[in-house]
């Protein structure tokens, strides 16, 4: 590690997913990192630098000394087939990565940086879109001196809960492989894990964000 670049804490939110576990191993292994603070339902394996914190999203401590970090990484996310309605979907996607991000900030964290979506916009007609674009639109209001939203298309990865239509398109998009525009490509789970990383324990000013093509194999 350079000596010039103090090691760093990062919050994860979405520890258990399938971007969420790729982000925890990239951090546990990285130099730069002194530790890693995890808020999740279950346990996770033990690790010398990684505090693994019990919690329900719905009932977050407000005052908490871990939420005292340098970077946020949120991967925090469902589906509508998975959450059920669009009020269940809206508190996971949206909801949830806010109030991370509010306490976090409250208690000095510099960046944040979020796995958001490909078509992301607040006007959108595609509720899913339009939840990411408002989310993308409100955390830019917090405040953060570094801000990053990671915007991948379909999500190439095994996942512990099986999704029939990310699925189905996988098989489809992977058969077309380079025939396809960068932008339209699977994203590899480890490709957006990297990404997010990077953008944490960087934390570039300001506001970016790092597209599906540039994430595509």
């Amino acid at each position: 590690m350079d000596d010039h670049v103090p090691a760093r804490t990062v919050l994860l939110a979405g520890a258990t997913g399938l971007v969420g576990r790729q982000v925890l191993a990239l951090l546990l292994d990285d130099p730069r990192v002194k530790r890693v603070v995890a808020p999740t339902r279950r346990p996770l394996p033990p690790h010398r630098k990684l505090l693994d914190v019990q919690l329900d999203y719905e009932q977050l401590p407000e005052d908490a000394s871990w939420w005292a970090v340098d970077a946020v990484v949120c991967t925090l996310g469902t589906t509508m087939a998975i959450a059920g309605s669009r009020e269940a979907f809206r508190r996971v996607d949206y909801d949830y990565p806010m109030r991370v991000a509010e306490l976090a900030r409250r208690h000095g964290a510099g960046a944040y940086a979020l796995n958001s979506a490909k078509g992301a916009d607040p006007r959108a007609l595609f509720f899913y879109s339009r939840v990411k674009g408002e989310l993308e639109r409100d955390l830019a209001g917090l405040g953060y001196p570094s801000l990053t939203f990671v915007r991948p298309g379909l999500i190439g990865g095994e996942r512990s809960e099986r999704r029939t239509g990310e699925s189905a398109a996988a098989v489809v998009l992977g058969a077309l492989g380079p025939l396809l525009p960068r932008a339209w490509r699977i994203n590899p789970a480890s490709r957006i894990a990297a990404a997010l990383v990077e953008a944490a324990l960087c934390a570039r000013p300001g506001v970016h964000s790092v597209s599906s093509a540039e994430l595509a194999d």
